[in-house]
């Protein structure tokens, strides 16, 4: 079996295996944390501690780094790149897991916003060169994916914003509105991502 081969398998694998979870924490999951107490929720197959919620815990972020290695193998990476990326997305998933040991840390929020931020602004002004390099060549892509980049900044700056509602003390005991408009963003972030990149392959 050809490198490609093996590739797309683990990528289509990782995918069916990525949307099962979600599917299943968007319909089991949800209703028995919405409907019950964490006592009760304990008393399901449900339980924090139990495999099954685990397994959905972690679901999305295994099939997600499966996937980027299969698409890397699909796509003829050489061998150390896809150690290295492999390597890479799973320590950065370690790290971050392991920082809720921490606790509650203010700054880290505080230095973490602002490195987003920079980035963002980075990413836009590489855009801007890489844009004007373009010249004649159709921009629609480039103008996509800048799209999807403001509309993920804006998501991640709402998502703050309803995260540190639980460790404000001027907000304690306030119920956090719905989410729904961070899911929007989201969405649309993604939705011209994608677009983007499918224009690229067009062009």
């Amino acid at each position: 079996m050809t490198k490609q081969k093996i590739g797309l398998i683990l990528f289509w694998i990782a995918v069916i295996w990525a949307i099962l979870w979600g599917v299943i924490g968007s319909v089991f999951v949800d209703s028995a944390f919405r409907n019950l107490t964490m006592d009760e929720v304990n008393q399901t197959r449900w339980a924090t501690t139990g495999p099954l919620y685990l397994l959905w815990a972690f679901g999305v972020p295994l099939g997600a780094l499966v996937a980027g290695i299969g698409i890397l193998l699909y796509s003829s990476a050489k061998s150390l790149t896809i150690w290295k990326c492999g390597i890479g997305i799973f320590l950065g998933i370690i790290i971050g897991m392991a920082s809720g040991f921490l606790g509650h840390t203010p700054p880290l929020f505080g230095i973490g916003g602002t490195l987003i931020l920079l980035f963002f602004i980075g990413i836009l002004w590489l855009w801007a060169k890489e844009r004007m390099a373009l010249k004649d060549a159709p921009t629609t892509a480039a103008d996509l994916k800048l799209v999807g980049y403001v509309f993920m900044l804006i998501a991640a700056w709402f998502i703050c914003g309803i995260a540190s509602i639980p460790f404000l003390k001027a907000l304690e005991g306030e119920t956090p509105s719905t989410p729904l408009h961070v899911m929007i963003f989201l969405v649309l972030g993604w939705l011209f991502l994608f677009l983007g990149h499918y224009k690229s392959r067009q062009q």
